[in-house]
């Protein structure tokens, strides 16, 4: 879930222009997919696995590049505009919902009863997404300068933050993209309640508040905490935040195991884990399916063929699978299929899955597009002013019966 330096953005955006092109032109070609994903992270990783295809399919593949913050608004245009790809990603819940019309079944895949994790279903029956792997978010955090045992609530939480800042050290970062600044995070109130999709519900018909509800009471406290003790998130984008854990200038940021391929341009003196954000105690990680491959039901039969004979060769193929587990560092969900290289960030979400100790992604639960619109300006008010948790809350409140039109 990275988001690429915001430098890059005008060149992606013309590059996805040009893609655009090329799309027109290949819904005649008859022997070409383009794929346009969200997770930036592992793009020059698939470019690479599209040239592999190409050369052991002899099937013409095209990746757009995207920033990631507008991916979703992105892919929506270009299919409402008949200039879709082949094949797109999607994060579970709403955005399937929305995109419901536009999805191919994919029961015929050789491989679909083979899937370990989630399958994205529409309908609640017919599989039309697979997931691309298992992924988790806490508090990445720094072995040498933070000793998990010793944060297990707010009161532990905010010493830790006073005692790093008193020794120079930032102890936890946020940075200014949408998701890792508030879509992340506001998860944890959500889905540490037993009753949490219920809840949403009745937060989205306007029955309950944030505001009038324990978890989110804390949760405020802990995002003024962070406020108040550690540098403002809007001046920090993603590589920095990475960067500043990475050279032990941060102790711990709130990420989660994708951040991992950030660190291979640093020479890390230190050895680093992922434990749970410890609202009210929690001890569990978050961990879901972030993303699942679907193919365009609106392009040609044969595009549609070729988009999943591409997912078959990834899940697999000899040369698919390596791609997966070694290049893009995804924990494996198709049965049979191994990694023994997964990174220490990737083993801690294959741990806590194993032992049962996770909690859901209510982000997958959110209305669509609520957080680049409505929550992320509340979050940078947050961030650039005095307001009091009970303020914040207040305007989370007021952005989401925004959002759900109530």
């Amino acid at each position: 879930m990275k988001y690429g330096l915001k430098v890059f953005a005008a060149a992606l955006f013309f590059s996805a222009l040009l893609g655009s092109c090329a799309r027109d032109e290949a819904a005649g070609a008859g022997n070409k997919i383009i794929i346009f994903q969200s997770k930036v992270e592992i793009i020059p990783q698939l470019e690479e696995a599209a040239r592999a295809y190409e050369e052991e399919r002899g099937v013409k593949t095209e990746v757009w590049g995207t920033t990631g913050d507008d991916y979703y608004q992105r892919l929506r245009a270009r299919i409402a505009n008949n200039q879709g790809p082949s094949l797109f990603s999607l994060a579970p819940g709403s955005e399937v919902v929305q995109m419901a019309n536009y999805l191919e079944t994919l029961s015929d895949l050789p491989f679909i009863n083979d899937i370990a994790n989630s399958l994205i279903t529409k309908d609640g029956a017919r599989p039309v997404g697979i997931p691309y792997t298992m992924e988790g978010f806490g508090i990445v955090y720094n072995k040498s300068l933070i000793n998990p045992a010793e944060i297990r609530d707010y009161n532990s939480f905010v010493k830790m933050l006073k005692d790093k800042k008193a020794k120079g050290i930032n102890g936890f970062g946020l940075s200014q993209e949408s998701y890792f600044l508030i879509g992340h995070i506001l998860n944890h109130p959500f889905a540490v309640r037993p009753d949490m999709e219920a809840f949403m519900e009745k937060l989205s018909r306007g029955e309950v508040k944030m505001a009038d509800t324990p978890e989110f009471r804390e949760f405020a406290r802990f995002y003024a905490a962070i406020r108040d003790n550690s540098y403002n998130p809007l001046e920090v984008n993603y590589d920095r935040e990475c960067g500043d854990f990475a050279t032990g200038k941060t102790a711990a940021i709130h990420q989660g195991n994708w951040a991992y391929g950030m660190f291979g341009d640093y020479e890390i003196g230190f050895e680093m884990g992922l434990m749970p954000f410890p609202l009210g105690g929690n001890d569990r990680l978050a961990v879901s399916v972030p993303s699942a491959w679907c193919v365009n039901s609106q392009t040609p039969e044969s595009e549609r063929e070729l988009a999943k004979d591409f997912l078959t060769w990834l899940y697999t193929s000899g040369t698919g699978t390596r791609f997966i587990t070694e290049e893009f560092g995804f924990i494996p969900v198709v049965k049979g299929v191994t990694s023994s290289r997964l990174d220490p960030l990737s083993a801690e979400v294959s741990r806590y899955a194993a032992e049962g100790k996770t909690i859901p992604w209510a982000t997958n639960l959110y209305p669509a597009g609520i957080v680049d619109v409505y929550l992320v300006p509340v979050a940078q008010q947050f961030f650039t002013s005095k307001q009091t948790p009970e303020e914040f809350l207040a305007a989370l409140d007021a952005a989401w019966a925004k959002a759900t039109g109530n």
